[in-house]
């Protein structure tokens, strides 16, 4: 049994005629949203890289060399031998410090939304190192872990720890009252409570705690990478700007921009999948 959010009044108010629809009509307008949907999505990259291109194309400059240069610097540059260098190791360590903060986070939110006076307890700490940025905490961490992979994955997770954290806590405490009182009904022990109640229904606030960081986590790597690192997506940025392949360094950034885009679409993927429930009572859209 799982107990989740029943979707608000004015929601079922919006989609009440939808669902006395032909199934045939719902499933166009379905794919019309999925289609504007995408179509909005994707357009503004697209036109953004049209602009770029158009507005350098007779750029002289040495620091800001035509985006029809960097496109073919770019297939020169990051050949498969270079990929396996340098972004494999890069997306392990990526996953790794996110899959860190998402479990930490989760943990200790559920926890602390749990709990008023704990959360209570611990506000002014968690603000104070909310507050601290963490890139100026790679210098410490690397007098405590070193330069290697340990040290890297730490700061990503570092930086990422707190929209899931934060976000879970959220969650925890938006938790319909009234099904909490059903659930005590029920006299469930409190794993039966954490898996049938609090993850479903901070499920959608954990997810979008989760969206924030994995974008984090795409910055915090590549920061990582720039101290001290024998390979990376983020050194390979530093050595090229510090030899002046200005072209080569550009194509980097731009590669930065393709994987995020990467990890936010197959982030959304297993979102919809994991929270379809939520989707289908809601009528969001992803």
């Amino acid at each position: 049994m799982v107990i989740r959010e029943l979707p608000s009044a004015a929601t079922d108010l919006t989609e009440g005629p939808a669902s006395d629809a032909p199934p045939r009509t719902v499933g166009r307008r379905r794919l019309r949203r999925a289609v504007v949907g995408t179509a909005l999505f994707a357009g503004l990259p697209a036109a953004l890289f049209a602009l770029w291109w158009a507005l350098s194309a007779g750029s002289t400059s040495f620091f800001f060399p035509p985006l029809s240069r960097i496109v073919d610097t770019f297939g020169t540059t990051w050949t498969p031998t270079r990929i396996g260098q340098d972004v494999l190791p890069s997306l392990v360590r990526l996953l790794a410090g996110f899959a860190l903060a998402g479990v930490v986070g989760i943990a200790l939110g559920v926890l602390i939304g749990s709990v008023p006076r704990l959360a209570w307890a611990l506000g002014p700490t968690l603000a104070f190192l909310r507050a601290v940025p963490p890139p100026l905490l790679v210098p410490a961490i690397m007098l405590v872990l070193g330069i290697g992979d340990g040290m890297r994955i730490t700061v990503v997770a570092v930086g990422c720890v707190w929209p899931v954290l934060l976000n879970t806590v959220d969650g925890v405490r938006s938790i319909d009252p009234l099904a909490r009182d059903t659930v005590a009904g029920l006299h469930l022990s409190a794993v039966q409570r954490l898996r049938h109640l609090v993850l479903p229904a901070a499920g959608p606030r954990i997810a979008a705690g989760l969206e924030q960081a994995l974008s984090l986590a795409l910055v915090m790597v590549v920061i990582s990478e720039m101290f001290a690192a024998r390979d990376g997506l983020g050194r390979s940025i530093l050595v090229f700007s510090q030899t002046f392949a200005i072209p080569a360094m550009w194509s980097g950034i731009l590669l930065l921009g393709v994987l995020g885009i990467l990890l936010a679409f197959g982030f959304r993927a297993v979102q919809r999948w994991a929270l379809a429930w939520w989707f289908g009572a809601t009528g969001a859209v992803r």
